[in-house]
């Protein structure tokens, strides 16, 4: 073997088994055995069948070493701060992941009703749970996402309106500084996305809605307070502008973070809301799911929802007798029973049974725990953790007073740099470069979980950036596992299938 050779091959072979974090092999790649696979035995054409397959072939050991060094060589909340504004990514309670994992919980949607009693019930409180707290009339839990429930009550609101004989209405009006999913939900749904411009304070332009409010006018889609942190002042008049034109208010709930236990959507007007359990409730957050966005309305629109609801039996239909393979039903202490119906202009089904399960059992255990004063405390401490934090960095907040979130300007430096060179500091940045009404915007919520030491920690990382120069920035990350790439030709050229690692990469 040449020297050449064999120092190539020496240096691949410590950049594989590396555990500095700088690569971490494939299980196939540490060691797999060869398997002769038998085609007869398979059942499947010649053509669908290969001869052998490598699988791994590891020890517990390996397999334990493999998977804790890939956790260290990513970033998540129980890593540390997680900033990301709008986005509400705060740490859950692990209690509610047990309360979802007890044996009770694992019941088949393809059980009767009258089998299936404390899960109504559970469900039937949840949706009251969430009523009283948007000030909503009634609720469906299906959807299985905030985008889903963002779908969902487009599509209430649109269906009211035919019912109404007013299905001409085909314009939903979005302000720029709504959540940013609100543009493609209306566009999804079917209608004319009119664009709102803020005022010089952030906030709607009540000018600009009057000249876009028509008889035209399906929803306004407002998030308030809205992606800068602002709560819509005027959400009254706005309310009853939207009203005297026939059309419907419509509330995100991505912020819902920051007004729970002291301010109701349903109080400021709003006719139709989602709730993002996993932003408010403490239920999962990314991950491609699965995730839970239900939708609450008014009394107007809840004969619109998807079915099945839940709802109490009344006697009437609680002494109808039960299938003959069914068993009695049960009730809960007050001896009440639940059955499930469908809403009579119902939209239909947008989910399997009662959509997911277990995530709403999640966000039920999070509020019963809490009750309405943890409510209240966790959106005091939201709003108090984002105005220290805001009070703290160097780098400018052009609008305000702001509550469980701010968005900052980098100024000259380009935020997305700042995010990457934020790494280097041990801490998750905040979302960059939106909302666009602010220059190199730095949007940051750090929630209520955080501790004044942590927030302190977040500033300094902000900081500390802040002073430093264009080439230092621009060279981050230095020292997080994958450094900086080239995210245009990712996107564009995604490599979509593994190929070992040849001799002379380097």
């Amino acid at each position: 073997m040449s020297d050449d050779g064999g120092s190539a091959e020496i240096r691949h072979d410590q950049a594989r088994w590396s555990t500095n974090g700088t690569y971490e092999p494939l299980l196939s790649e540490k060691d797999s055995t060869e398997i002769a696979v038998d085609a007869d035995t398979a059942g499947l054409p010649d053509e669908l069948t290969r001869d052998s397959v490598e699988l791994p072939n590891l020890s517990e050991s390996e397999l334990s070493r493999h998977y804790t060094r890939l956790s260290q060589q990513t970033y998540g909340i129980t890593s540390g701060p997680y900033p990301l504004g709008s986005c509400t990514m705060k740490y859950n309670p692990t209690f509610t992941e047990d309360v979802a994992a007890l044996p009770g919980a694992a019941v088949h949607p393809d059980r009767s009703e009258g089998s299936t009693q404390g899960t109504l019930e559970l469900l039937y409180r949840l949706q009251g749970y969430l009523a009283r707290i948007g000030g909503m009339d009634a609720v469906t839990l299906q959807p299985p996402a905030g985008a889903a429930g963002e779908f969902v009550g487009i599509r209430v609101a649109a269906a009211y309106h035919e019912h109404n004989g007013e299905g001409h209405r085909d314009e939903v009006i979005v302000p720029e500084s709504a959540h940013g999913t609100n543009f493609a939900t209306a566009a999804l749904g079917g209608y004319d996305v009119v664009s709102l411009p803020s005022d010089e304070h952030g906030r709607v332009d009540l000018d600009a809605l009057e000249a876009a409010l028509s008889e035209n006018t399906a929803a306004l889609m407002l998030t308030n307070p809205n992606t800068l942190g602002l709560f819509e002042r005027d959400i009254e008049t706005i309310a009853e502008m939207v009203h005297d034109v026939g059309g419907l208010l419509y509330y995100d709930g991505a912020n819902l973070n920051a007004l729970l236990g002291r301010a109701r959507p349903g109080d400021m007007g709003f006719d139709v809301m989602h709730y993002n359990v996993h932003k408010t409730f403490a239920t999962p957050h990314g991950g491609g799911g699965p995730g839970a966005g239900p939708v609450g309305v008014v009394a107007e629109l809840a004969p619109f929802l998807p079915a099945p609801r839940v709802r109490e039996a009344d006697a009437e239909s609680a002494a109808e007798p039960q299938e003959a393979d069914s068993p009695d039903p049960t009730t809960d202490s007050t001896g009440t029973t639940y059955e499930l119906f469908d809403p009579e202009h119902t939209i239909g089904h947008v989910h399997g049974f009662q959509g997911n399960w277990l995530v709403l059992v999640k966000a039920f255990a999070y509020i019963a725990r809490l009750g309405d004063e943890g409510l209240a405390d966790a959106s005091a401490k939201a709003v108090l953790n984002a105005n220290y934090l805001g009070s703290q960095i160097d780098y400018e907040i052009p609008y305000g007073p702001f509550h469980h979130e701010f968005v900052a300007s980098a100024g000259e430096q380009d935020a997305a740099d700042v995010a990457k060179r934020m790494l280097d500091y041990g801490v998750h940045p905040p979302t960059t470069k939106w909302p666009e009404i602010v220059s190199q915007a730095l949007m940051t919520e750090p929630t209520e979980v955080e501790t004044k030491s942590t927030l302190d920690q977040l500033a300094a990382a902000f900081n500390a950036v802040a002073e430093e120069d264009d080439a230092t920035i621009e060279a981050a990350p230095n020292r997080t596992t994958a450094k900086r790439i080239d995210q245009t030709s990712a996107a564009r050229n995604p490599r979509l299938s593994w190929q070992a690692l040849d001799a002379d990469d380097e």
